[in-house]
């Protein structure tokens, strides 16, 4: 007799037809005894995959009533048994679907752990075949919630695996289609993901490759909170470093179709030819909102063709959008660089600045020159190097969250034909303020687009009233916006109302403002790690204010401080985006203002929070 599993749960004879059984309850007991392999199937066990937390009284009358009726089916080729505490199966010489699907996909795997591709192809093709649709169909919602997961998670790796195979004999130009939709369906599986990169890139597509990591990075952040993993990650270096050719040792070997025949697609070298443009841009988060006059305005800076230097900042408090502006700009602008654009983050997730010479190794990389980035272990050198590739190319490159000019120096190109686009917490020396957009707390009437775009424009015109609280507790930061819309758009079933009333309270504002590994609270202490002594008492001595602006007589007398020493250190908290200036007082003097988050971080700051990561390199102090 041969069972089946992979798909609808079927018995069939040995002569091909079909035993008769109805209902998703048989079919869910036929199941449970089959996937327990010979094992004792228990009442309690066979009545939670039958009815859940909520069995009727009589229970253990159905399922006597079930196994009965598959006694009777099943005839004498299988025998059901009872056995305290429940039943077992016991059918000799019988076929199940699972069982040889388990030994095709064991062989196949190992297969390629030897590097026998075409077998492992062959074998897992084979596995894989054996899936007729979605395992247990026509079981019991509750049989599907149990067991589907896991089977489907040996599928995905069988396939995975298969896909690997084909890679190894050549076969990127067959799987391009496949992955593309098995990533749109599965965007988290980072193994998928790095295969489609591989294929786009070994077909001469490097900028889909690089577009569709920048893409799964972000849907990591957005779904799991999570960095790219190993996998993901060396996936997308090897993209920037010309690595994922084919090697010469890969044997030539055609890749067979679904049908078995040959697909006529062989194994070659790497490909040769001339490095390909870098297209190093992430992809765009959400949708961009807001910002116009900005973003108008750097287009037309890194448009201009006068021979000045294009070095342009934007520099604000954290999170108030500085790298979604970047991102815009330069990708509005990159037809008029063809020699490609680069980006570099110049912090490591952990907030600590990276040190120039391991910036300068990725770019040198990304523009070619692998092999001279590797070899050198010299700062001097690689900068050298890093100026000679980019002395008459037209390149545009994005330095984003820059510690200083020291760290800047550097990274910037040689060439009068490269723009340069930083972002920045801090103003740069190296580049003139006519050159600088400093970006300040977006209006309500920008900060209610923002926040309708992720939570929906229809489910906050319901709820006005809450949304503008929801606007007015963010204090135009769009980072703390962007929060707030993701919590609701997963939360569908709360009222804005809800998160309104969750945000009122001062002390857990900044507790409510995180979502995933996106935190509020996280990206203004980073800032405020950087304060030197007097700046970091200015602040947490202030942070009792109102949040009208105040002078620096007026800092003084609260700190306890001369009036010049309070304004060095209001001055200095100016320069750290952690405090605006608001004007000036009716004897000309300078007003402060502090942003409304930033004070209530200032007044909760822990002496942990202040200790961790206070250590910088030297090279970027």
């Amino acid at each position: 007799m041969d069972f089946r599993l992979l798909g609808p749960v079927e018995a069939k004879r040995g002569g091909g037809s079909t035993v008769p059984l109805s209902g998703s309850k048989v079919h869910t007991v036929l199941a449970a005894l089959l996937l327990s392999e010979g094992r004792v199937v228990s009442d309690a066990r066979l009545s939670a995959l039958l009815w859940g937390w909520s069995p009727p009284a009589t229970a253990s009358a159905q399922i006597y009533t079930y196994m009965s009726r598959l006694r009777k089916h099943l005839g004498e080729e299988a025998s059901i048994v009872r056995r305290q505490p429940g039943y077992v199966l016991h059918a000799p010489g019988a076929w199940t679907d699972l069982t040889e699907y388990v030994r095709l996909d064991r062989q196949g795997r190992e297969a390629l752990a030897e590097h026998r591709h075409a077998d492992a192809a062959a074998l897992l093709r084979e596995a894989l075949d054996l899936w007729r649709g979605t395992a247990l169909a026509n079981t019991t919602e509750q049989m599907i919630e149990a067991e589907l997961p896991r089977l489907e998670e040996t599928r995905m790796i069988t396939l995975e695996s298969r896909i690997e195979a084909d890679l190894a004999l050549g076969g990127h130009e067959q799987v391009i289609a496949e992955l593309t939709a098995l990533v749109a369906e599965h965007p988290v599986r980072e193994r998928l993901r790095a295969q489609l990169m591989t294929a786009l890139y070994r077909c001469g597509r490097q900028a889909d490759a690089l577009h569709t990591y920048y893409e799964g990075r972000a849907v990591l952040a957005d779904q799991l909170g999570v960095d790219p993993g190993e996998a993901l990650g060396s996936t997308y270096q090897a993209v920037l470093g010309g690595d994922l050719g084919l090697t010469p040792a890969t044997p030539a070997a055609a890749v067979p179709s679904r049908s078995g025949a040959a697909g006529g697609v062989r194994a070659t070298g790497t490909a040769p030819g001339a490095p390909a443009v870098p297209a190093m841009l992430p992809a765009p988060y959400g949708e961009f909102t807001g910002r116009r006059a900005e973003l108008a305005a750097l287009r037309a800076r890194l448009s201009r063709e006068d021979g000045r230097p294009r070095r342009l900042l934007i520099t604000g408090m954290a999170g108030v959008g500085k790298t979604a502006l970047a991102v815009r700009a330069a990708r509005a602008c990159a037809a008029r660089f063809p020699d490609g654009q680069l980006y570099a983050e110049l912090r490591h997730p952990d907030g600590t600045p990276k040190e120039p010479a391991e910036v300068l190794v990725r770019l040198l990389r990304a523009l070619g020159r692998p092999e001279a980035a590797a070899a050198s272990g010299d700062p001097e050198e690689l900068v050298r190097l890093y100026r000679t590739r980019t002395a008459d190319a037209r390149l545009l490159l994005v330095l984003d969250d820059a510690v200083g000019d020291r760290q800047v120096a550097p990274l910037l190109p040689a060439g009068p034909g490269a723009a340069v686009l930083i972002t920045s917490r801090a103003r740069l020396a190296r580049v003139a303020g006519a050159d600088t957009t400093a970006l300040t707390p977006v209006d309500d009437d920008e900060a209610l687009e923002l926040l309708a775009s992720l939570a929906g424009r229809d489910r906050l015109e319901a709820e006005p009233d809450a949304a503008d609280d929801v606007v007015a507790y963010c204090a135009g930061l769009p980072l703390a916006l962007t929060v707030a819309g993701a919590r609701l758009a997963a939360r569908a079933h709360w009222p804005v109302s809800r998160l309104a009333a969750r945000l009122a309270d001062p002390d857990a504002r900044l507790g409510e403002l995180a979502f995933g590994d996106v935190s509020v609270r996280d990206s203004l202490v980073d800032s405020v790690r950087r304060l030197d002594g007097p700046e970091l008492a200015a602040l947490t001595g202030l942070a009792d204010g109102d949040g009208e602006p105040f002078s620096a007589q007026y800092a003084a007398l609260v700190l306890g401080t001369a009036e010049e020493d309070a304004e060095a250190a209001l001055d200095g908290l100016v320069d750290r985006a952690l405090l605006e200036l608001s004007g000036l007082d009716a004897q000309g003097r300078p007003l402060y203002r502090c942003h409304d988050l930033v004070r209530l971080l200032a007044a909760s700051l822990t002496t942990r929070e202040l200790d961790a990561g206070r250590a910088l390199p030297s090279a970027v102090r």
